[in-house]
């Protein structure tokens, strides 16, 4: 039978990074990479790609455009892509990725490690080794993080803690699968998308995340609603905007209309939002035309406002079709 081949594209992070004097710096190529997976190879044809070596917290729309880009160029050559990410932003680039490249029959796997390869004690083989055997599975498809040896929908995971292994977490929806030693146990059953990938191009950056907090000040948004296209209002429980912001948020709404995109989110972690249950969120709901995340995460909805507007959407039905479409298993209520 022939080996499948598989592209690792580096991107930087902790997993490539050398101890400085200044801190810990991605300096490790993919040749490095390579060099700690010699089992691999009798497994599949593994070959590697540097993209660029840079900290996650450096990471950016146009650094997921190039991300996309490569797998588009390569996508025919080979059976799955691993990409090795820093931890700080990986969930960021995995929903961006879930949004960029839909409906692919291959496997797309993020991955990384929260203690440098090169140290003596080091999450990073373990990690390697779990995407590879995870993505070499025939039934893999889709974009997915694969860390602590929790396999998580793109759309769903989320950094929730600073310095564990077991960094990840699957948010409002269960793990995928996981990885027992080299045995993957799935939870989830994938349908194989039919055809060929859809690639997207366009992310509009131009997209703001307000975080409310008690007593929050109207003075910032007159400013935000002008200087960007999309607004996701983070609130408290399941949603509501204070007496604080209150008059100037609906004069906002007001003079823009359907011109900008806003959607209403959580702080909360888990479980989500509905606006609909206090009075403080339900006075705002009932006037506007809001999105609403539901059960959605914040990286999932950053990413999915971006990939929207940058389909520039002929109206705001559209965007709303958009926005609550199930891509990746990213929202179901």
């Amino acid at each position: 039978m022939k080996q499948k081949r598989i592209l690792l594209i580096t991107t930087g992070g902790t997993i490539a990074s050398h101890m400085t004097s200044h801190g810990l710096v991605p300096t490790l190529t993919a040749e490095d990479i390579l060099e700690v997976l010699p089992d691999m190879g009798k497994r599949c044809q593994l070959e590697a790609k540097n993209l660029f070596r840079i900290d996650s917290t450096n990471m950016t729309p146009e650094h997921w455009k190039r991300i996309a880009g490569e797998i588009k160029a390569h996508y025919l050559e080979y059976d799955g892509f691993i990409i090795c990410h820093g931890t700080d932003t990986m969930a960021y680039t995995a929903a961006a990725l879930s949004y960029m490249i839909q409906d692919s029959p291959r496997p797309i796997v993020l991955t990384g490690s929260q203690r440098p390869l090169e140290t003596e004690i080091s999450d990073a083989r373990m990690n390697l080794r779990d995407s590879i055997l995870y993505a070499l599975d025939d039934a893999s498809c889709g974009v997915c993080l694969v860390f602590g040896g929790k396999i998580i929908a793109g759309t769903r995971a989320k950094k929730t803690k600073s310095m564990s292994y077991n960094a990840f977490s699957s948010i409002n929806y269960p793990e995928l699968a996981v990885m027992r030693d080299e045995h993957l146990v799935r939870y989830i059953q994938p349908k194989k998308p039919e055809g060929g990938p859809v690639f997207y191009t366009e992310m509009d950056p131009r997209v703001f995340l307000l975080k409310l907090t008690p007593g929050i000040s109207p003075l910032i948004l007159s400013d935000i609603f002008s200087r960007y296209d999309g607004l996701i209002v983070e609130s408290f429980g399941v949603g509501g905007i204070p007496d604080s912001i209150l008059q100037e948020f609906e004069h906002q709404l007001k003079k823009y209309g359907t011109r900008k995109a806003v959607v209403m989110t959580t702080q909360v972690t888990y479980e989500g939002s509905n606006m609909g249950v206090y009075e403080v969120g339900k006075r705002v709901q009932d006037k506007f035309p809001l999105l609403e995340a539901r059960d959605m995460n914040l990286e999932a909805v950053f990413t999915k406002l971006m990939w929207i507007l940058g389909c520039r959407p002929e109206s705001h039905e559209q965007v709303r079709e958009m926005f609550y479409r199930t891509i990746n298993y990213d929202i179901f209520c």
